[in-house]
């Protein structure tokens, strides 16, 4: 999900904020979450231009560049469309109805008697 803030949602010195959000996997424990990030477009005073990203009102790592699991730690992460980690939750949330397992009836024939259709 992009979002684009117009001249209102500027931040002092930014030219554009864009809003995006990523779900996350750990490939080592299996946790994963999901974050919302607004990317601030700067230009420095040498006319070069670099992002900012913020998250939760805090400057962060681009999430892009060997995000860490939240979790264990671990650096083998995959990044997904935003969603994804909250309709895998649902998913395994959702009670599932199984009928019950019992013995399985066979039908008895005589011995020598013709098996049955």
């Amino acid at each position: 999900m992009t979002e684009i803030s117009g001249p209102d949602g500027l931040r002092a010195g930014a030219t554009a904020v864009v809003t995006e959000a990523y779900a996350f996997a750990c490939m080592r424990c299996g946790h994963g979450w999901e974050q919302s990030y607004e990317i601030e477009h700067h230009v420095d005073a040498d006319g070069r231009t670099f992002v900012l990203y913020v998250a939760d009102g805090r400057i962060v790592p681009s999430p892009l560049n060997r995000p860490a699991c939240h979790n264990c730690d671990g650096r083998v992460v995959r990044i997904l469309r935003p969603g994804r980690v909250a309709s895998a939750r649902d998913a395994a949330h959702r009670e599932r109805r199984v009928p019950a397992a019992g013995p399985v009836e066979a039908p008895w024939a005589p011995e020598g008697s013709a098996p049955l259709p």
